[in-house]
């Protein structure tokens, strides 16, 4: 017994020294397409789940001029898995302009995607572990100029798409899309309560578990502040409308968007708060509606564009401010905050960045890892873009009880 708690005490101790030795903030790996080339602004998106990541290149030219395409990276080691292309790719189908992975699935949106004859956009799901393309996901005929597939997500067997230019209640009021991802079968159409002109409702989308956020950044709130709403995934009725405690003429309020649990984080990348175009973002209650903390990064400038890109998992949120010039300008960054108080954990930068990358312009998170996207970053030609993988915040409290657990094993056993 003796043995057994010695190990078991060396264990979490190896384990504590090694969780301890990748801080928040430290860089993994930066990632590059294998076919990277000038143009194709590999990074535009991106997300995690687990152990694997998902980059697009949006402008790729595989299929023609802008057909795009998406690749596959383990974050262990930071190597690409595969490249994922769909079934009929094509000129200007903008294949990668959203991407999402959940599991053992991965989402790729293509808002110029032909149905048939007419480019209204579509989506694609994968295999993860084969690249295999599982179904297409489209509107049909209807639905030409819609940009279906501009926003995407997935969660365990259900997607979101958005599509932002559907005319239904007005042109360009917008829609969003729930799909059974197993059948491709659609289940609910989705759209604001107050759906109106020019909205753009499903400029941005997310879903964690039944609930679902929609972002419409130009929802003509007093001042035209933008808002984004939630719903119900398994009947598709509105829970809530969420609109700023503090809403500013055109603060593009929605034009991201992020859920995890009863937490939600939505983007307004042309608040003024730090200047014109500092930009925001805001945390609410999914269950109430109520919004918890506002997010603005301690070196807030003018131009940041904080807000561009959000995403949320558990206590941890990460905010892309993809004008901030701290190491050049326009290179970027990305901050991390603590949910739970709103304070700044760390802010994030490329170690090479350079004029103009754009990092932060994506971002993701998922358990210890986030993901930052780069994508005007130069190192495979002009403006092919990279991405990069960053440690989050260890769990400290954790690593203590496991380890505090094997020093009372020992102890008890030494006793006997």
């Amino acid at each position: 017994m003796k043995i057994i708690a010695l190990l078991l005490l060396f264990n979490c101790a190896y384990f504590a020294a090694h969780s301890a030795s990748a801080a928040v903030g430290d860089a993994l790996h930066k990632l590059r397409a294998s076919d990277g080339d000038t143009n194709d602004e590999f990074g535009w998106s991106v997300d995690l789940s687990g152990d694997v990541a998902i980059v697009a290149a949006w402008q790729d030219d595989d299929n023609g001029i802008r057909s795009g395409s998406a690749y596959l990276f383990d974050i262990v080691n930071g190597k690409q898995l595969r490249k994922v292309l769909p079934s009929d790719g094509r000129s200007y189908g903008e294949f990668g302009v959203s991407v999402a992975i959940s599991g053992d699935k991965a989402i790729v949106g293509a808002r110029g995607a032909v149905n048939n004859t007419n480019a209204s956009g579509a989506a694609y799901v994968f295999d993860v572990d084969t690249g295999a393309e599982l179904v297409k996901l489209s509107l049909g005929d209807d639905a030409r100029g819609d940009y279906f597939g501009w926003s995407v997500d997935i969660s365990n067997n259900i997607a979101i798409v958005g599509a932002q230019q559907d005319d239904e209640n007005g042109a360009l009021s917008g829609a969003a899309y729930l799909f059974d991802v197993t059948t491709g079968a659609e289940l609910f159409k989705l759209a604001g309560s107050d759906a109106a002109l020019a909205d753009y409702f499903g400029v941005s989308v997310a879903i964690d578990g039944n609930t679902a956020i929609v972002g419409a950044y130009q929802n003509r709130n007093e001042p035209n502040s933008g808002s984004a709403y939630l719903f119900d995934v398994t009947t598709g009725a509105q829970l809530a409308k969420l609109l700023p405690s503090d809403p500013g003429s055109f603060d593009w309020f929605g034009r991201s968007v992020g859920i995890s649990g009863d937490t939600a984080i939505v983007g307004a990348w042309r608040d003024d708060d730090n200047g014109n175009d500092s930009g925001s973002a805001y945390l609410f209650d999914v269950r109430t509606g109520v919004q918890l903390a506002k997010l603005t990064p301690s070196d807030g400038a003018e131009d940041d564009r904080f807000g561009v890109s959000v995403a949320i998992d558990g206590n941890v949120a990460i905010v892309g401010a993809d004008g901030n010039d701290s190491i050049a300008s326009n290179s970027g960054s990305a901050y991390l905050f603590d949910v739970s108080t709103g304070e700044e954990l760390a802010k994030l930068v490329a170690g090479d960045g350079a004029p103009i990358n754009l990092f932060g312009v994506s971002v993701s998170i998922d358990g210890d890892n986030a993901l930052v996207g780069a994508r005007l970053d130069d190192d495979l030609g002009n403006d092919s873009g990279s991405a990069y993988l960053f440690s989050t915040v260890p769990e400290p409290s954790s690593l203590l009880l496991a380890i505090l657990g094997a020093v009372s094993l020992l102890f008890e056993c030494t006793r006997k």
